[in-house]
């Protein structure tokens, strides 16, 4: 998921653009969205007590969810946010783990261990087919699991970096940009 969003992030680049809208956006609370993620980074890589995990892994969309909603009007965070809304609600009510598909588990060659995973195949899972239920599979390089929640989440970063794109020629020569010659002029 990481990979495919810095993917995204910089596509504009192997187009020979760049995102000034999205790389000169000032955003809104920007230490909750640093915080969600530091907060899944110690979920993912830290032995934690096996009751705490779900209640933080849970917490990290609530505070994901606040830094989107402050950004909502930012071009493609609706489309991140819907994602993210379908995952968390999908974890929530599935006890702080996000379901995941056995067929998917094993097609990407997942081994789960005896500590905390965020996405895991689940017993009677609620919205299961809102969990991990795609993979991308083994032998191919970062195979994993995803859900439609990362789909839409994958989609709205490359809107986001998309939108308002410019020749990346003026913007590394220094020329003005279009709006700003328009504007100068008025």
């Amino acid at each position: 998921m990481i990979a495919a969003c810095l993917l995204a992030l910089l596509s504009p680049l192997a187009a020979g653009r760049w995102s000034r809208s999205l790389l000169l956006h000032r955003w809104r609370s920007p230490w909750t969205i640093w915080t969600a993620l530091a907060l899944q980074v110690v979920l993912v890589q830290a032995v934690l007590p096996q009751a705490l995990a779900p209640v933080l892994h849970v917490a990290t969309y609530a505070v994901g969810l606040g830094f989107l909603w402050a950004n909502r009007r930012t071009a493609g965070v609706l489309v991140v946010g819907a994602g993210a809304a379908l995952n968390g609600v999908t974890i929530t009510l599935n006890g702080g783990v996000l379901p995941a598909s056995p067929s998917a588990v094993a097609a990407a060659g997942l081994q789960h261990d005896a500590s905390f995973d965020n996405s895991a195949v689940v017993p009677d899972a609620v919205l299961p087919w809102l969990g991990d239920v795609l993979a991308w599979p083994q032998p191919l390089p970062l195979a994993n699991t995803f859900s439609v929640g990362d789909v839409l989440i994958v989609l709205g970063v490359v809107v986001a970096a998309w939108t308002g794109t410019g020749p990346l020629r003026r913007a590394v020569q220094g020329a003005p940009e279009p709006d700003a010659v328009a504007t100068a002029a008025a």
